[in-house]
């Protein structure tokens, strides 16, 4: 008799500094908080990791349960990492407590952006090495509040069994915001002074580093948000600077274009149109065209 072997599910680990229905500024929160269930879907064992910010609503803080706290390092100090865990809709989400850098009113628009997410990236490192829970296969980060991540697994991360064959991907959603800051970040808190190659990677200029730039240089793949974005941003006109790295790494490049959540925008039960309507009842679409009408003037 042939033996079958079953294929053991690919681990994902879905890295985003917001994810909906817990917080959200941009279109980023949405895809975090569909694309996840469709990878699940298709058979990937999925996990998401975003900040336990402040804003959450205490109903979500309310599910959640603590799995570990630790200590993350930055430099030549260690910053406390609460680490906390939910089910949503079938998918784990795990967040990332520290009341210095997430317990404000708002997500982005802080002096200190550039560090906080340098800590979330840092986190993200640690839990996967540290956690079971969160040990993963591919470590998908998002757009520059993750973009060290790929960056501290490589220099920091080898040798450590749970971090050695983590391959990373990076999407990026929109190419304007780069993380560009200080190069006095290299030392503290990035600890990258004393790596030359890698403080090399991520200067964009003679004082600034650009956290982007370092995903964009150490990712194994790149992803966008369509076909004809990942070649726009491969030409000057689109490319926000970064052009030229694009061009040197097209053959790691691929753009996926952005689906559809077919349940929660079904109009069957959405809540932003004035009547509902179904394949099996279409009453409500005639008075759903009424009322575009009318709000048109047509």
């Amino acid at each position: 008799m042939a033996r079958t072997t079953r294929r053991r599910k690919l681990k994902v680990l879905f890295a985003a500094s917001e994810v909906v229905p817990f917080s959200k500024t941009g279109g980023l929160g949405d895809v975090a908080g569909s694309l996840p269930s469709a990878l699940k879907h298709v058979g990937a064992k999925v996990a998401v990791i975003s900040p336990l910010y402040k804003t959450i609503s205490s109903t979500w803080k309310d599910k959640m349960t603590k799995v570990v706290e630790l200590y993350v390092p930055l430099a030549w100090r260690e910053a406390y990492c609460g680490v906390y865990h939910l089910v949503h809709e079938n998918v784990d989400c795990y967040f990332i407590d520290n009341e210095q850098y997430f317990g404000r009113d708002g997500l982005y628009g802080f002096f200190d952006d550039g560090e906080r997410f340098a800590f979330f990236s840092k986190a993200i490192c640690e839990v996967i090495a540290h956690v079971p829970e969160l040990a993963c296969d591919i470590l998908h980060c998002n757009d520059w509040q993750t973009a060290l991540a790929p960056v501290f697994l490589r220099e920091f991360y080898r040798g450590i069994p749970e971090c050695d064959n983590v391959r990373t991907v990076f999407s990026i959603h929109n190419v304007k915001f780069q993380g560009q800051f200080t190069d006095e970040m290299l030392a503290d808190p990035l600890g990258l002074d004393g790596i030359p190659a890698a403080a090399g990677q991520l200067r964009c200029d003679d004082h600034s580093i650009n956290f982007m730039q370092g995903a964009l240089l150490y990712s194994d793949y790149l992803s966008t948000v369509s076909p004809t974005y990942a070649l726009e941003l491969q030409m000057p006109f689109y490319g926000e600077g970064m052009d030229p790295i694009f061009r040197r790494r097209h053959e790691a490049l691929r753009g996926i274009l952005n689906g559809i959540d077919t349940a929660a925008w079904s109009p069957a039960n959405d809540p932003y149109i004035p009547a509902h309507f179904s394949a099996k009842k279409f009453e409500g679409k005639a008075e759903c065209k009424r009322a575009l009408q009318e709000e048109l003037g047509l």
